[in-house]
This record gives structure tokens, C-alpha cells and sequence, in this order.
């Protein structure tokens, strides 16, 4: 197990902020992972998990206490078969994107849509990671996990992991760390009906449809390059934490209110925001849409230091020397005026370490 100390976190996220931990340990297998935990709360110090770090701020002062590295491998396939599927489980440190690059290749459909996330997979139950239509939840068979209060390794059935909308039980609570994750996927050369319009518009296909996983899967890549989704230490626009703000999701009645105020702002001839109603009654709509009608357009606050995607408003970034200060504020911006313009009040995605919006 590596310890380090007063090392920069801005090395560990894809935002590329943050100042220095007090103590960093890099844990490479289960048991490192849990000594590591077992011995921070014995001491009764602060600690902070960290994957990927594709989805957290850190404050310029660093993190006074110790982070725990979570840097396991290893893809085991429990089972394979065209009736069960494929039961597959992964290490939390695995990057993600290898997993579903793997999958692709195996016939294991499920999260093709997935493609070209960043992080960790021990984060993505995290925050029920979905795009394009998928959820890592209609996947998650069960996730191992350290209980920190009981002190035990536990493993929780999906139904227990609490999902919503990128939620979950482990997001609400530091109480349970994510060991492993257990997948079952269909066994097949498609991919998963096509839910989303563009992506199926991109693939020349009707929404519902079914492709060949690769073909899946590179249709979800060029969605997302276009976007600046996928990492890429030349395109400063990449410098993120993905979609900064979810989607707002809110009762008929409200929506219905927004849009009067919509139209009260834009004009009755104007644009309406996008409606996705759910089973529950309830009403989605786009963030986006909200920031860009907002007057924060692509390439909001450049020439930075931090500033909006110029290829996609929900993407809030690094332009090379912005400080974590310096993206907090920018956030800050974007959400207070949408909130002042439509009176919706977006809630950031990443989690932020040491400040605050």
C-alpha cells in the first residue's frame, strides 16, 4: 500500500483542481481498502474515497485528513450463459470505460450506452451513472461494500442500493464503501433498444431499435466527442466533471408553472422547455436548455480561467488555471441565473470537497 503525503489532489480529478491531501494511500486490493478505512475511523480522522475523480471538486486547501485511493483491478466472469446472462464482477478501481469496453467485446450488452464515461466502476452505483437511455441500475446485480459502522464487508442487492436518478443509497451516506460491483448483462451481439433520438439519428436507425454492440458503442463516443465528454488532455473543454447540473425533475404543476414563466421571459412565440414525463407523474426537463435560454451560452466566461464547454453548456471547465474557487464561482453564476430567469434551482452533479455553491 503507497502513502503519500501533501500530494495534489488536481493529479486524481478530471477537473484538475484541488490542493494537496494530508495523507494520501493508494490501495490496490480489498484488504488494503479496508485496513486503510479501518484505521482512519479508529483514529477518528477525516477521510475522503477517491475513483476516478471524475466527479468531484476539491477546495484549493486541499483535504486535511486522509484520502483513500481506490486503485483495485480485475474483471472476473462468475457466469456466462444465453439463458442467466452474464454474471460479471468487477473491482472498484477498474476504469470504467474499460469495463464497457470489455463488455462490448464479449457480447455482453447492457451498457454499451455507457460508453466513454470517466471515473472509477466502484463510482458508478455511486451515482447511478446513466446516458442514452442506460443506467448502470438495470444492470447492478449486487455491490459489495466495507461498512464502516458495523465494521464488515457487506453485499447489497440492487433493490437495496436505493436508485433514482443519479442516486443512491451510497451517495446519501459516507457509511458504506463500494469494494466490488456485480453486473448482469443479456448475452447478445446487439445492443439495447436505442432511447435516445440523436444517438439513434447518428446510427440511421428509428428510436427502439437494436445495433451491433460496436456499432453501439462508437455512436456513443462520437456523441459524446462532440459534446466534449470523452477525455482528452489536448481539448481544455474536456477538463470537466461531465454534466455539472442534473436534470431538473419536478411535478406537472410546476413545470406547467415554468413554463408560463418561460413564456413570460421569452415571449408566447418563443421556445418552450423540453417535457419528458415519467410513470410517476412527474416531469423532467433539460438543464441545458434552461443555461443556454438562460444567457450562458457555449464558451460562457471565456477566456476563462474557468468557463462553460464550447461544445456543451452543461459542462463547466477548466481552462487550463482555474482554481477550485474559480469553477465554484462559475457554477454559482450559472445556477443563481437560471434560478433568478425561470425560478429552477439546479443541483450540481459533482460532489464538492471543502467548499460549496
Amino acid at each position: 500500500m503507497q502513502e503519500l503525503h501533501d500530494a495534489p489532489l488536481s493529479d486524481y480529478t478530471t477537473m484538475r483542481v484541488g490542493g494537496p491531501a494530508q495523507r494520501l494511500v493508494i490501495a490496490e486490493s480489498i484488504d488494503e481498502i479496508v485496513d486503510a478505512v479501518r484505521e482512519v475511523d479508529d483514529a477518528d480522522e477525516p477521510m475522503l474515497v477517491l475513483g476516478g475523480g471524475s466527479n468531484l471538486v476539491i477546495a484549493d486547501a486541499g483535504f486535511a485528513g486522509t484520502v483513500v485511493k481506490i486503485a483495485t483491478s480485475g474483471i472476473e466472469v462468475e457466469s456466462d450463459d444465453s439463458c442467466g446472462g452474464a454474471m460479471v464482477r468487477v473491482a472498484a478501481g477498474e476504469t470504467w470505460d474499460d469495463v464497457v469496453t470489455q463488455a462490448v467485446a464479449q457480447g455482453w450488452s447492457g451498457i454499451e450506452a455507457l460508453s466513454g464515461i470517466p471515473g472509477s466502476a466502484g463510482a458508478t452505483p455511486v451515482q447511478n451513472v446513466g446516458a442514452y437511455g442506460q443506467e448502470v441500475a438495470q444492470t447492478i446485480a449486487r455491490v459489495r461494500v466495507f461498512d464502516r459502522q458495523s465494521q464488515s464487508v457487506r453485499t447489497l442487492s440492487a433493490s437495496e442500493c436505493q436508485f433514482t436518478y443519479r442516486h443512491s443509497l451510497f451517495k446519501s451516506s459516507s457509511q458504506l464503501v463500494v469494494l466490488d460491483v456485480t453486473f448482469q448483462f443479456k448475452v447478445a451481439d446487439l445492443s439495447q433498444p436505442i432511447a435516445y433520438a440523436d444517438l439513434a439519428a447518428g446510427l440511421g436507425v428509428e428510436v427502439g431499435a437494436r445495433v451491433p454492440l460496436a456499432d453501439a458503442r462508437e455512436a456513443v463516443l462520437e456523441q459524446r466527442r462532440r459534446r466534449g465528454m470523452v477525455l482528452d488532455a489536448a481539448d481544455h473543454d474536456t477538463w470537466s466533471c461531465g454534466s455539472f447540473f442534473t436534470n431538473p425533475i419536478m411535478s406537472a404543476a410546476r413545470f406547467e408553472a415554468l413554463e408560463s414563466r418561460v413564456r413570460a421571459e421569452l415571449g408566447d412565440d418563443g421556445p418552450t422547455p423540453p417535457r419528458f414525463p415519467d410513470e410517476s407523474g412527474a416531469v423532467k426537463t433539460s438543464a441545458a436548455w434552461l443555461i443556454d435560454r438562460a444567457g450562458f451560452g457555449k464558451g460562457f466566461g471565456m477566456p476563462g480561467p474557468a468557463a462553460l464547454s464550447t461544445k456543451h453548456t452543461l459542462a463547466v471547465t477548466n481552462r487550463g488555471s482555474a482554481t477550485a474557487a474559480d469553477v465554484a464561482a462559475l457554477a454559482r453564476q450559472v445556477r443563481d441565473g437560471v434560478h433568478d430567469r425561470f425560478g429552477v434551482m439546479l443541483v450540481n452533479e459533482p460532489v464538492l470537497v471543502g467548499h460549496d455553491l
